[in-house]
């Protein structure tokens, strides 16, 4: 009897250890696949509802002047932190000089990986791990060509948040908003001229013709899918 009464300890005592470990498992996944996206909806929500602005500067020297110009007060190292918040003003600096995007209104920033093949998954998602992938074959800033950028949001749902980060908000984009490009240490200004959300075998965006400086940003919709592409189109502003 004694021994009966064991093994149904035992038996019961794991199928309650392999119940927790499923959930735990299961807290932990949905986690790692929401956490980033998460947080950037709540982050965009917040500063939307406090009307918080962004500068975008080359570097730390072109900030101090815009905030010198703008403020009125000298960014010393130790107040510039304060007038910051006192103003709402967040500072955005390229990642990379060479080769980066920085979106103001969505406060993205990240580097660009130039001349990645938009036809070898294991290019580009490694290349995703890390930036925005410029594709190969496309234009750069100044060219006067049609310049194309993807982020694909991730190869499975669980993935979201190691490729997704970067453009998740990229739909909040409209008319007249902002792009930034910065290459070779020169700034390129875009402007948002429409949006659009396309299937995946509409591929010939990418080799698309134009007589301007166009500039296409792709990543995947809906966010943490593979279902279609949402399409942010913008001109160069040249002033």
């Amino acid at each position: 009897m004694k021994q009966h009464k064991d093994s149904d300890y035992y038996r019961t005592l794991t199928l309650r250890t392999i119940g927790n470990f499923m959930i735990f498992s299961s807290l932990f996944m949905i986690g790692k696949t929401f956490y980033q996206p998460m947080r950037e909806e709540v982050r965009y929500l917040m500063e939307t509802q406090s009307q918080k602005e962004y500068i975008v500067a080359q570097d730390e020297k072109e900030a101090s002047e815009i905030i010198e110009r703008d403020f009125g007060a000298i960014a010393e190292k130790g107040a510039l932190k304060e007038l910051l918040e006192r103003e709402n003003v967040g500072v955005l600096i390229p990642s990379d000089p060479d080769f980066s995007i920085v979106i103001p209104k969505i406060a993205a920033n990240a580097p660009i990986v130039p001349n990645i093949n938009a036809g070898d998954r294991e290019e580009y998602l490694k290349a995703l791990q890390t930036g925005v992938a410029h594709a190969e074959g496309t234009a750069f800033p100044g060219e006067g060509g049609h310049i194309y950028m993807f982020a694909h949001s991730t190869d499975y749902v669980w993935n979201v948040g190691t490729y997704n980060a970067v453009f998740y908000l990229l739909y909040k984009l409209e008319v007249g908003d902002e792009v930034n490009i910065f290459y070779k240490g020169q700034r390129f200004v875009y402007k948002v001229t429409g949006k659009e959300i396309i299937n995946p075998d509409q591929v010939d965006y990418i080799t698309r013709k134009t007589d301007k400086e166009f500039l296409t940003l792709q990543t995947c919709w809906p966010p943490g899918t593979t279902l279609k592409r949402q399409m942010i189109f913008a001109e160069r502003v040249v002033e």
